[in-house]
């Protein structure tokens, strides 16, 4: 199963899972100080400040959320969770089973619930954290400029996702045309007699 789609924090910092707070935090300061000096070199476009208010985002979000072993524990197992039923969803659409469509509902409120929570929302919250504030200078103006982004970012990701599922395909509907034609005839022939 791809993982596309499901934010990885770790991947953004370039740590793995097992990494400890003080790993994070040394990565995070690094990486972000790296993406601000690399702003500070370049002409900033419209295309360039969104992609690295994005950027920007994501590195404080990875850090908001992985220093907190308890957040970085709840994190980690929704998305897991999620990405179990997208499995369990896909197995039963591929064996026909009776529970596929409400496997179908349950993900699809589940991953909106993750990509808002984990993408949108704890973006925004990190732009309001001491720490991250401090280190990536982040302020009204770029809470303000990111809510686009960020929408635009998580609808990007859940796209990916559904772009993958079983329900992608469309099936044309088959339609009697002469059939409706002589009904809407019959109705109308009805219509000019009262």
């Amino acid at each position: 199963m791809s993982e596309e789609g499901y934010v990885n924090y770790f991947e953004i910092l370039g740590l793995a899972p097992e990494a400890k707070p003080g790993e994070i935090r040394k990565r995070y300061k690094r990486k972000i100080k790296d993406l601000i000096v690399e702003i500070a070199r370049v002409e900033i476009t419209e295309a360039r400040r969104a992609r690295y208010l994005l950027d920007m985002a994501k590195l404080n979000a990875a850090f908001y959320i992985l220093r907190d072993n308890e957040t970085r524990r709840q994190y980690w197992q929704e998305r897991a969770e999620v990405m179990d039923l997208e499995t369990q969803w896909r197995h039963a659409a591929e064996q026909g089973a009776d529970n596929a469509d409400q496997l179908r509902r349950r993900f699809d409120r589940r991953i909106r619930d993750f990509l808002t929570r984990y993408v949108e929302e704890a973006m925004l919250e990190a732009g309001r954290d001491p720490e991250c504030v401090e280190a990536s200078h982040w302020d009204a103006a770029h809470t303000r400029h990111a809510f686009r982004i960020l929408r635009r970012y998580r609808q990007g990701q859940y796209q990916q996702i559904l772009e993958r599922l079983p329900y992608s395909d469309i099936t044309r509907p088959d339609i009697d045309w002469e059939n409706r034609r002589q009904v809407v005839a019959d109705i109308l022939s009805e219509k000019g007699e009262a």
